[in-house]
């Protein structure tokens, strides 16, 4: 069973930092780019930043400076460091698999077919 499963999310204070992780299992992330997305209550999901399989990297403008997407292929695992964290980054965030080549990096949920994570909840609030 294809699967990918968020965790690290939580509760932190604005300026904080958090690291969420993306593990997967039943397949391998060699040949699949990963994108992060987040939806807030009443909010349309969106892209947050993808690493293709070649490592280049995507981000929204909101979390430029502030997020770094990496991954750890012989971990099966993809990381995003959320730092300068501000309550509008407060959200469900998702990561999500797509099949692609080296620079396959899409930002927008079409991009990403397959396979989703469950979420894990990030609230900044003081």
């Amino acid at each position: 069973q294809l699967q990918l499963v968020e965790s690290g999310g939580g509760l932190v204070l604005p300026g904080g930092s958090l690291r969420l992780s993306c593990a997967a299992s039943g397949f391998t992330l060699d040949y699949y780019a990963i994108g992060w997305f987040r939806q807030a209550p009443g909010k349309e999901r969106e892209g947050v930043s993808c690493i293709s399989t070649s490592g280049m990297t995507n981000y929204a403008d909101s979390v430029k400076g502030r997020f770094t997407i990496s991954r750890d292929n012989a971990k099966n695992a993809v990381y995003l460091q959320m730092n300068s964290l501000k309550p509008e980054d407060t959200a469900v965030y998702y990561c999500a698999a797509s099949y692609g080549g080296s620079t396959w990096c899409p930002m927008h949920r079409g991009g990403y077919l397959g396979v989703w994570g469950q979420g894990t909840q990030v609230t900044v609030s003081s």
